[in-house]
């Protein structure tokens, strides 16, 4: 992520696809596509932040070096430094969508104590449209608890605008159809595959999805909640989930 030529490329290609399918919709060339109730609604564009736009790549890093797995604490630590560089391509294409009159929506599952140091870090590597209105964090609900889901946001969005495209480096920031149920006993892996395979059409065309390969939802699917936390027992256990000749 930090070194390979490659990975910028594809985040390049990414925010490329992003222009170009942006570029369709301001030109009214899928009108008939968008249902009539929603087309005189003003364009959003929703993108993650984390690995989306802002690489967080160092603080990884420094988890590696350290054999340390993940901690609130240090992300907070983190956070609050606001040194996480832009994703390569990100700032272009969304100044470029502000500029065309379109509303870009953060959305995060960084918690809300974080919101200013966010807001901070996204306007120091140059986006242009951030407030505390459009940066949009997890918050907990009446039982107190962290919603993740970002469902609830996205429905808040819908409300005054029309989505055009879902930006993300994860599965559930496009839709919570990805997202599975707490207590599923099912197959993670092949339950996911069957719904990326269903929704297949729409990636590249709404769905523009970014390169992680450091975490992700995809942990909790591989994982299914059994990796150890110690950092030599959890390389042992993912031995044994590698399929080989």
């Amino acid at each position: 992520m930090q070194k390979a030529g490659e990975y910028r490329a594809l985040a390049y290609q990414a925010y490329n696809v992003a222009r170009w399918q942006l570029d369709q919709d301001l030109a009214g060339k899928n009108k008939h596509d968008i249902p009539k109730q929603e087309r005189k609604r003003p364009r959003a564009v929703m993108v993650d932040i984390d690995e989306t736009v802002l690489d967080n790549s160092p603080e990884q890093a420094r988890r590696i070096v350290r054999m340390q797995a993940f901690d609130t604490p240090n992300w907070y630590a983190w956070g609050e430094m606001r040194k996480a560089k832009a994703i390569p391509g990100a700032v272009e294409f969304l100044n470029y969508a502000v500029s065309k009159g379109v509303k870009v929506f953060f959305v995060s599952n960084r918690d809300e104590v974080q919101k200013q140091a966010t807001m901070e870090n996204l306007k120091s590597v140059g986006f242009r449209d951030v407030g505390s209105d459009n940066v949009l964090l997890r918050q907990a609900g009446p039982d107190g608890k962290l919603i993740s889901s970002k469902e609830p946001r996205r429905d808040l969005i819908r409300q005054k605008y029309r989505i055009v495209l879902f930006v993300g480096d994860n599965l559930d920031d496009h839709s919570n159809t990805f997202e599975l149920p707490a207590g599923y006993q099912g197959s993670f892996a092949a339950d996911r595959f069957a719904k990326v395979d269903a929704a297949r059409d729409l990636f590249g065309k709404k769905y523009i999805m970014l390169p992680n390969p450091v975490y992700g939802t995809w942990e909790n699917v591989v994982y299914a909640g059994k990796l150890p936390k110690d950092p030599v027992a959890a390389r042992e256990f993912r031995h044994t989930l590698l399929e080989l000749p």
